[in-house]
């Protein structure tokens, strides 16, 4: 096919893509007489950014040119978004810096461990553990054992006044346990 002899679909797809370019020549014009107007009302004052403005804007100045960012007029200097953008693949590729270890059970949670442990002295740490589960807290056995023994709160035998079994028996001797208990209990 020669020249002469285009075909109309491809002539009406050369205009669309002659006015769409066109059409974006426009907007950048506009846009870059926006900067220059913004920038001017700034003054040489500087803006201040949040971590997902700057995230945003390395992400979008990364595929341009420098020298088009430089025409272009942005906000910031070419060399302060690809600071940016280095920083943001720098991020991505550590983890941050953390401590080694796992991380200390929260403050709230040690606080009703104690505070079961003292309004309960007969409660052990699977006990204590049971009722942190009752309000939604999934907690280790060693967890409670952990919080309590770095408190200076010993185990549930240790805790509490220990009861002598004689004034044991004589506090459920009337529940009537039995002869035989009765029996121990007299002698």
């Amino acid at each position: 096919m020669s020249e002469a002899q285009t075909s109309p679909v491809a002539f009406v797809v050369f205009l669309l893509a002659g006015w769409i370019s066109r059409q974006q020549l426009i907007v950048i014009e506009y846009l870059k007489a926006e900067n220059r107007m913004l920038r001017e009302r700034l003054k040489g004052r500087s803006l201040r950014f949040s971590d997902r403005e700057r995230a945003l804007l390395a992400r979008k100045a990364f595929g341009i040119p420098r020298k088009v960012l430089l025409e272009l007029g942005t906000i910031v200097t070419p060399d302060t978004l690809l600071r940016w953008h280095r920083r943001l693949i720098a991020q991505k590729f550590t983890c941050g810096h953390r401590n080694p270890g796992r991380p200390r059970t929260m403050r709230i949670i040690a606080e009703l461990i104690v505070r079961m442990a003292v309004e309960n002295p007969s409660w052990g740490y699977t006990r204590i553990q049971g009722a942190l589960l009752n309000l939604g807290h999934e907690v280790g056995r060693g967890t409670v054992a952990d919080v309590l023994r770095r408190e200076g709160i010993e185990p549930a035998p240790e805790r509490g006044e220990r009861t002598p079994w004689s004034v044991f028996l004589k506090a459920h001797l009337p529940q009537g346990c039995g002869y035989r208990l009765a029996t121990v209990a007299t002698r």
